[in-house]
């Protein structure tokens, strides 16, 4: 690990001392560890990347994606990011009602999971919608999701690159896992990944208020995770 004095400054001026001084105590912050050094020799093992720190409507905003993958439900989609998104868009022709009459539209037809477009000019919504038996999206729910999300995504590139949201302290569209507890992020995102998605994922805004835990900003995470819980290092 470099020396102090070997490290470069992050602010002008004092900003790396006072930053380190009001932030020392807060709660409100996350600390990143690498998962690897970087290497002459990339590493091309397919990841997820973690957006830990960014906003997902403003870089949607932005032009940054072309797709986004959130959930949607045929009852009331009010408060959720897809209606946030078609609100701030200038040439977005959906609004809350029509969002939610369309998802009920396709959860009338069969049982299954099932991912529903949402054409909104610069972004293309890709909506996982929960089987209408279900009361909460499950986990296998939105594995299945994914590996339509997925080929969705292989058989149209202009859809590339995407985003999703984590699917974690939803409201109307709660995850849940078999035992109905919400899965953890590293439950969510090995769904993801193994379904074949190595797009970005935005945490949940609470998920920012974690001062004492170490993150990684890639998934699948670093080997020495599994080796402490095997009781290593």
């Amino acid at each position: 690990m470099a020396a102090q004095a070997d490290r470069p400054r992050i602010y002008d001026g004092d900003g790396d001392m006072l930053m380190q001084q009001e932030f020392a105590d807060t709660a409100e912050r996350i600390v990143l560890l690498p998962d690897a050094l970087p290497s002459p020799v990339p590493d091309r093992t397919p990841r997820i990347r973690i957006m830990w720190g960014q906003h997902l409507l403003e870089d949607l905003l932005l032009g940054r994606y072309h797709t986004l993958v959130c959930a949607v439900n045929a009852h009331d989609n009010r408060r959720g990011i897809i209606t946030q998104l078609a609100a701030l868009l200038p040439t977005s022709q959906w609004d809350a009602p029509a969002i939610t009459s369309y998802a009920a539209h396709f959860s009338a037809a069969g049982e299954r999971v099932k991912v529903i477009k949402y054409d909104m000019d610069i972004v293309e919504v890709l909506a996982v919608l929960r089987p209408p038996t279900h009361e909460h999206l499950t986990i296998d729910d939105l594995s299945a999701a994914f590996r339509i999300v997925v080929e969705m995504l292989r058989h149209k590139p202009g859809r590339m690159p995407s985003a999703s949201v984590s699917f974690l302290g939803a409201h109307a569209n709660r995850l849940v896992d078999r035992d109905g507890n919400e899965p953890s992020f590293e439950t969510v995102l090995r769904a993801m990944h193994e379904a074949g998605y190595v797009g970005d994922v935005y945490p949940s805004p609470a998920m920012w208020h974690t001062a004492t835990i170490g993150l990684y900003a890639r998934y699948p995470f670093a080997p020495a995770l599994e080796q402490m819980r095997k009781g290593g290092y």
